[in-house]
């Protein structure tokens, strides 16, 4: 008894893991969380965060202390004036400063103000960035899992036409055994078996395939055996006008335009080179000079200091003006960026919704082929059941039950993922 107790309590927890269910939600929410490129796009956001200073834009104080201490010796040899002469060895000085000073820019052609703009926007660029990877990466998911379910309703197809193929299997032996049928009608009928059986076993191999590569996507570090329990429910409420009037609302896009603003931005800065620059400059020094021999034997000197500095840039070779040439040309690229990147996701829009209204009236027809070919696949089993058709009609008639199912699964999944396509583009992905 405690033998059987050790090995339930061995095999629970196995059964639990294989028959651990995974949702779209699941999948969508572990992968927001663990998806690498997720974390490295909200680092970017951060960086660019702690970046956005006042500091970083130079517009604070800067405070340096300094100290030294050097001391020297010295061989003096010296002939005054009046006929006197000083021979001294190895003569010691010593040298003591310390200080404290600090540097405030006053203006410098609002250099500071353009710089501290530019990293406001950014930050908002990143965080632009990071709500389009979030967006991607929720894409990528559907994708993915939608494809397991595609790949899952694949297989019922096969096991349905297996089911077939044992019925045939089970028909014929009953026909043999009463003389109605030969020896080849039931080696075909075993062959035609054998291959739906390794069929559904290629198929599962292939559902388990797209399963490790959902977990990769999920960024989940040991792998694990799931279920997907779920069907492809389509959106068919999308319209193209509503798209195309959207598309601006996709962060890459309006990532474009937050370059555009950035470049202005750097061109105001260059352009502040220009200008005359006015600092504030204040400190406390401290000077000591000893020494062992020579006019000065003490100097000391202490206090505070306070000026200004003015600097007026005359000329440094154009190279001002070359880099604010240059930095229209990025502000006119920028423009033309945006422009290529809109004209990019029109066209991919009109084409991924000419997909998916193609699809969406396909599917109505196929829905009802594959229905009647299922009809007609148990019409034609029962009348091989009483001989009154052949077995290459069944087998026909099997065939066309698969490639029927086939069809309006790919129709399915084809529609799935125009839809999120189409919702990726305009920032209107949601779970």
């Amino acid at each position: 008894m405690k033998r059987i107790f050790i090995f339930i309590a061995f095999i629970l927890p196995l059964c639990a893991l294989a028959q651990q269910s995974i949702t779209l939600k699941d999948a969508i929410d572990l992968a927001l969380k663990n998806n690498f490129d997720i974390q490295i796009a909200k680092n970017y956001a951060e960086i660019d965060k702690i970046s956005n200073t006042y500091g970083v834009a130079g517009g604070l104080p800067s405070i340096n202390a300094s100290a030294g201490d050097n001391q020297t010796f010295t061989n003096i040899h010296q002939e005054l004036s009046g006929g006197t002469v000083t021979d001294i060895s190895n003569a010691s000085g010593n040298n003591i400063t310390a200080g404290v000073n600090a540097t405030m820019p006053l203006f410098n052609g609002f250099k500071i103000l353009a710089t501290k703009e530019r990293l406001n926007l950014l930050q908002k660029q990143s965080e632009l960035e990071l709500n389009q990877q979030i967006q991607n990466t929720i894409a990528t998911v559907m994708l993915k899992y939608y494809d397991i379910v595609r790949q899952i309703s694949y297989l019922k197809v096969i096991q349905n036409s297996f089911s077939v193929s044992q019925k045939r299997m089970e028909i014929i032996t009953q026909k043999k055994n009463v003389g109605m049928a030969n020896d080849a009608d039931m080696m075909q009928a075993q062959i035609d078996l054998n291959n739906a059986e390794q069929t559904i076993k290629s198929q599962q191999i292939i559902i388990d395939q797209a399963k490790t590569d959902l977990l990769q996507i999920l960024s989940v570090k040991q792998y694990y055996p799931f279920e997907v329990k779920d069907t492809i429910i389509i959106d068919k409420t999308l319209q193209l006008d509503s798209i195309t009037r959207n598309l601006t609302e996709n962060k890459l896009y309006q990532s474009f335009e937050q370059q555009i603003k950035i470049n202005e931005q750097i061109v105001k800065e260059i352009a502040a080179l220009r200008y005359p620059s006015i600092k504030l400059t204040t400190g406390y020094n401290y000077i000591s000079n000893k020494n062992d021999a020579g006019l000065t034997l003490l100097n000391q000197a202490y206090g505070p200091s306070v000026g200004v500095t003015l600097q007026i840039p005359l000329y440094n070779g154009n190279a001002f003006k070359i880099q604010r040439d240059i930095a229209k040309y990025n502000v006119s690229n920028a423009q033309l960026q945006k422009e290529n990147i809109f004209n990019l996701y029109s066209a991919n829009a009109i084409k991924t919704f000419q997909s998916y209204s193609n699809t969406l009236q396909q599917l109505l027809a196929q829905q009802a082929n594959y229905e009647l070919s299922g009809k007609l696949l148990s019409l034609l089993l029962q009348k091989f059941q009483v001989s009154q058709t052949t077995i290459l009609d069944l087998k026909a008639g099997q065939a066309s039950f698969e490639n029927a199912g086939y069809l309006l699964i790919n129709l399915q999944y084809s529609a799935k993922v125009s839809e999120i396509e189409l919702k990726r583009l305009t920032y209107r992905l949601s779970y």
